[in-house]
This record gives structure tokens, C-alpha cells and sequence, in this order.
């Protein structure tokens, strides 16, 4: 490799002879590992990096995401490098072998990560943001959810955001007013109707992947005042049925786009949820 990224020696320093990766082998979760195969999946994250996310690094700042009142427009080079990722199996390199996943110790996921920031971080953002949200529900997700979301994450057909922000309240968590109302159970637990606004949500609309997992705070009526009264949704952008498969349109409506002074190849939105746009099972504002 040539390192026109990164320089490939400052990366073997620090995960071989300052950090001692190498010695992460003797535990049971990596013993199937060695440098041979961590520098088998560096190589793998330059080479996807450097093919696929750097070459169209100025288009997409440039050819920035576009609405135009239905659908969001992004430029296909985006695609193209989110699914050379996905089949590399890159998204779920971190997790158990039983998502497909590599059981790369983290610091040696976050190097390979480390080329694809590099090259476009716009791009970077769409499977950085569905990661993150794959190891929150991992972690805290029912056995339900991590099927029906985390699997179809990692293997790429599903994409994921994290909906914290609201217009009136920028970053105080404290201040937000989504709501989520109790509407009955579902296969997935616990079922709710979200009704709010949620600002600044990168990745939250594209045609990347058939479906997009939103985690969207919101508080319960009745919950405790600040940050205490909050809790966490997981809400799909198209309703999962009982067989898996992508259902009707939930309530998630984009209401428009963000332009950031930088960073820009990132799709950034403004959601609205429970307005009514669309009606899932027949009622306006029902999710999942």
C-alpha cells in the first residue's frame, strides 16, 4: 500500500509497538486472530477507501444532497462506496461472528475506520452513524429489535441516525418537547406515537438502503422534568412486519434540508414526526 492516506508505519507503530495489539490474540474472543489477519483487514479498509470513498471527496461537497420535495438526491458514487463497505463486511467487522461480524478488537476496527474518515468524511458518515447506532442497540436493544434492526444494519441493507437536536433547542437535551404517546405493544415490545421536530440529523433521508433506524429521544407524559424524563425509540423509517420484510411508509416526514459550512456531503435534515403525512396502519403517527 502507498499510504496516500494515512502513513502505514505511524499506524503499525501505534497498534504494534505502542499499544501491543499483538497481545490481544491470547483472549479467547481474538484467538482466532493474528497480525497477519488485523493487517489483512487494514489492508482491506485502505484499499475500499482509497477505490471508492477518496475519488469523489470534492464531488460531494461540491454535488452536495439535494431535495426536491419528495426524495433526497445524492450523488451514486455514495452508494457505490457504502456497499463496497457493507461486503466487505467492514460495518459489522467489530461485532460476534454471529452477526457476521469479524471480532476485530476495537482499536484495530477503529484503525481500519481511520482510512475511510480520511479519504471522505462526508461518506464516512453515512456507515459511522449506522454503526454507532448498531452497538447502542446491541447493548440495550431487546432480542426482537437487534433482529429486526442491528442484523439488516450490519449487513448494510438498513442504514441508521441518532435524532437528539430540536430547532428550539439546539443541543439541550433538557429543553427537548418530542412527546411519545403509549399506543399498545407490538412484536417488538412496547409500542409509541412520536410527535416532535428533530434538527441537524445527518443521514436521517436517502435512497442509499431500503430502510433507515432512527433513535430518536423523546419523553414520555407523566416522566420526570430535564434530562431524566427522556427516554429512547428506535423508529424506522418504513414498518417492519412479522416476517421481516419493509412494510408501509412509518410517520417520518422530512420537512427540508440543512447546509453546513463544511462537511457538507452529508445528507443533514430536519424531521418531522407524528405531523400525519403518512398513516401507517391507517393511523397518522403511529411508529414503531
Amino acid at each position: 500500500m502507498s499510504g496516500k492516506l494515512l502513513s502505514r508505519r505511524d499506524l503499525e507503530f501505534l497498534l504494534y509497538e505502542w499499544l501491543d495489539v499483538e497481545s490481544l490474540v491470547a483472549r479467547p474472543r481474538y484467538s482466532d486472530h493474528s497480525r497477519e489477519t488485523f493487517d489483512g483487514a487494514l489492508d482491506t479498509a485502505e484499499r475500499i477507501a482509497t477505490e471508492f470513498f477518496l475519488p469523489h471527496r470534492r464531488k460531494s461537497d461540491v454535488e452536495e444532497p439535494a431535495f426536491d420535495g419528495e426524495r433526497v438526491h445524492l450523488i451514486p458514487e455514495v452508494r457505490s462506496a457504502w456497499s463496497a463497505f457493507a461486503e466487505a463486511g467492514l460495518l459489522a467487522a467489530e461485532q460476534d461472528a454471529e452477526f457476521g461480524g469479524m471480532q476485530l478488537p476495537a482499536v484495530v476496527d477503529k484503525a481500519c475506520f481511520a482510512y475511510v474518515l480520511a479519504a471522505n468524511c462526508g461518506s464516512a458518515g453515512y456507515p459511522l452513524l449506522t454503526i454507532a447506532n448498531a452497538n447502542l442497540l446491541i447493548a440495550h436493544g431487546s432480542p426482537a429489535q437487534v433482529e429486526a434492526f442491528v442484523r439488516p444494519m450490519l449487513e448494510g441493507r438498513y442504514a441508521g441516525t441518532m435524532c437528539l437536536s430540536e430547532p428550539q433547542a439546539g443541543s439541550s437535551l433538557a429543553d427537548i418537547r418530542t412527546r411519545a404517546e403509549p399506543d399498545g405493544d407490538s412484536a417488538l415490545g412496547a409500542r409509541y406515537r412520536l410527535f416532535g421536530n428533530k434538527m441537524w440529523i445527518s443521514a436521517g433521508e436517502h435512497e442509499i438502503t431500503a430502510n433507515i433506524v432512527h433513535l430518536v429521544l423523546a419523553k414520555i407524559p407523566g416522566g420526570p422534568p430535564g434530562v431524566k424524563g427522556i427516554s429512547l425509540f428506535a423508529v424506522p423509517r418504513r414498518m417492519i412486519g412479522a416476517d421481516g420484510a419493509d412494510g408501509e411508509r412509518n410517520d417520518v416526514a422530512l420537512a427540508g434540508l440543512n447546509h453546513k459550512m463544511g462537511y457538507r456531503g452529508t445528507v443533514n435534515t430536519l424531521l418531522n414526526f407524528g405531523e400525519g403525512r403518512f398513516r401507517p396502519e391507517g393511523r397518522a403517527g403511529a411508529v414503531g
